[in-house]
C-alpha cells in the first residue's frame, strides 16, 4: 500500500492540513495518508508546543471517520530531536508491505539539505511536494530532479496563525475541524 507521510507538530491540526492530504489521496497514487506528529522538530523552537497528547489528540479527532487517514505516534518513542530519515527508516522496517512517501511544502525544499541523511532519504523514498507561497517550485526541479512536484492548490493557512488569532481573540471555528475547535475552546489552549 502507498502510503503519504505528512510530518508536522500539528500544534493545531487546521483544514489546510486535511485538504493537502485529501488532495494527494484524491489527486496522486497514493492510497492513505498518516499523520506523523512529531514531539519536535530540529530545525524549529518548542515555545507555545501543546503536549504530545494533545496535538496527537487533536490529529484523530480531525481525521476520525476518515478511512484513508491515519494518525501515526511513532516519533513519540523514538529519540529526539525527531530526525526524518530515522522515523522513515524504521517505519519501513516496522510495515515492510507498505510503500513510504514523503510528502512536504515546498517551503521546506530551501532546507532540505539540512535535514540529516537527506541523501538517503532521496535515494530510498519518493518525495512528493505541493506548493506553498513564494517558493518557486522550478528552482525545485533543478535542485533535487527526483522530487514530483504537485499542483495542489495553495493554501495559506498555519498553524502559527491559528495561535495567534486565538490569542488575540479571533474566533477560528472554520480554520479547524468542529471537533478540535471544540477541544480548544473548552481546554483554553493557546490563549495566552
Amino acid at each position: 500500500m502507498k502510503t503519504g507521510l505528512l510530518f508536522g507538530s500539528f500544534n493545531p491540526i487546521h483544514i489546510g492540513h486535511l485538504a493537502i492530504a485529501n488532495y494527494f489521496t484524491e489527486y496522486s497514487d497514493i492510497d492513505q495518508a498518516w499523520f506523523v506528529v512529531s514531539p519536535q522538530n530540529p530545525l524549529k523552537e518548542r515555545s507555545n508546543l501543546l503536549e504530545d497528547y494533545h496535538r496527537l489528540h487533536l490529529v484523530n479527532l480531525a481525521i476520525e471517520g476518515f478511512s484513508k487517514f491515519k494518525s501515526c505516534n511513532i516519533e513519540f518513542s523514538l529519540p529526539k530531536p525527531s530526525f526524518t530519515i530515522d522515523t522513515l527508516m524504521y517505519l519501513s522496517e516496522k510495515y515492510p508491505f507498505y510503500k513510504f512517501v514523503l510528502i512536504i511544502g515546498g517551503d521546506n525544499v530551501p532546507t532540505f539539505e539540512k535535514w540529516k541523511n537527506y541523501r538517503e532519504i532521496i535515494r530510498q523514498f519518493e518525495v512528493y511536494v505541493y506548493p506553498r507561497p513564494g517558493i518557486n517550485l522550478n528552482d525545485i526541479l533543478q535542485e533535487f530532479p527526483t522530487f514530483k512536484v504537485f499542483n495542489a492548490p495553495l493554501i495559506e493557512i498555519s498553524s502559527s496563525f491559528i495561535r495567534s488569532s486565538i490569542r488575540d481573540k479571533k474566533d477560528m471555528r472554520f480554520f479547524l475541524n468542529e471537533k478540535d475547535f471544540e477541544y480548544i475552546r473548552e481546554m483554553h489552549f493557546y490563549e495566552k
